[in-house]
């Protein structure tokens, strides 16, 4: 063999050695790279996450078990760059709850659910139709209140926001604006646990007066306009937070609601994706996959209910989050791709 075919197939060599990691990472642009995701304390939001942890996992990225945190903490551990995002932004219902220095070190990305947050408080029926109940200030009334206070303290037992939640702050506004502070007793116990009992007293034949948002499974447990009914504030009072989007607080079309429009004293929200601006400017494939990433209320209200029927465990929102793939691979190839080609 001449030198100069020895020189040929040792140039040859060198270029797929070196040349052959570029193409095995170009399928994985995180490949090398940690993540620190967090999510939200609510369970609700757990399918969201666990499907973009799987994203990434599939960009190469090694995605760490992700951290569960009260919305105000996880925003300034993610100004600060202790963690990387999380699927769970609220607006502008968290925008009280952002940091001073929220704009310079992270970024709100993407539509998880556009208009997907409904709010509002929802009355048992029955009830509602017994005692003729429009809004929060038919509380008022005695017989309203006896027929909906379980401790016997005189106040109206509303199933309400744990301690922390941006939803616990606006329901202490609404009873202080509207005068119901010693009419109605928001009871703050575990919102899954406070839910729990609210259906079994349902079930038994008992009133109840609850705080939900969607998506979620309490309005498949409890079915507007079947079980229970959509109930108005007395009048729009916004927090400073809500004032910005105020004609989003009143809704028409409601299913369920007591009128329509109905006044539902809570922003109708978008859901999504806040990442700190460091690790989006350094992950073009992550930043591009946060983009395209979005879920029908449909579907997470579907995954919701199974996980409230038992199936709740790691293990199976994994198998949740399989299935979803599988019936929409189309869909998830192609936010992939993007998300590659988004990294050459």
């Amino acid at each position: 063999m001449s030198v100069a075919k020895n020189i040929c197939f040792f140039l040859v060599a060198v270029f797929m050695i070196t040349a052959a990691p570029a193409w095995a990472s170009s399928d994985k642009p995180g490949e090398g790279i940690t993540v620190k995701p967090a999510r939200a304390t609510w369970n609700t939001g757990y399918f969201q996450e666990a499907l973009v942890s799987r994203a990434l996992t599939e960009l190469g990225y090694k995605v760490n078990h992700p951290k569960d945190l009260k919305n105000p903490i996880f925003y300034k551990a993610l100004t600060l760059g202790d963690l990387d995002y999380w699927c769970n932004g609220w607006f502008p219902m968290h925008n009280s709850q952002l940091p001073k220095d929220f704009k310079d070190k992270a970024q709100i990305i993407g539509y998880v659910a556009k208009a997907g947050g409904l709010q509002g408080y929802l009355v048992s029926k029955k009830e509602v139709e017994e005692y003729n109940i429009k809004s929060l200030d038919d509380f008022k009334r005695e017989e309203v209140k006896k027929a909906f206070d379980k401790n016997h303290d005189g106040k109206a037992d509303l199933t309400a926001c744990p301690p922390g939640w941006g939803c616990e702050k606006i329901i202490a506004h609404h009873l202080k604006v509207y005068n119901l502070e010693d009419d109605i007793n928001p009871v703050k116990a575990s919102y899954e646990a406070g839910m729990a009992s609210a259906i079994g007293a349902y079930k038994s034949g008992e009133p109840i007066f609850f705080y939900t948002w969607t998506p979620n499974w309490t309005v498949y447990k409890l079915k507007p306009g079947k079980d229970v009914m959509w109930v108005n504030v007395p009048k729009i009072l916004p927090t400073e937070a809500q004032a910005e989007a105020v004609d989003r607080m009143t809704q028409s079309g409601i299913d369920g609601a007591v009128t329509d429009p109905v006044k539902l004293g809570f922003v109708v929200s978008d859901i999504r994706i806040v990442a700190n601006k460091k690790f989006l400017a350094k992950n073009p494939a992550a930043k591009k996959f946060f983009e395209e990433f979005t879920l029908s209320l449909a579907d997470i209200n579907e995954q919701n209910t199974r996980m409230n029927a038992g199936e709740k465990s790691a293990k199976d929102i994994q198998k949740h989050v399989t299935e979803w793939i599988a019936k929409n691979q189309a869909k998830w190839n192609n936010w992939l791709a993007l998300a590659r080609a988004a990294a050459k």
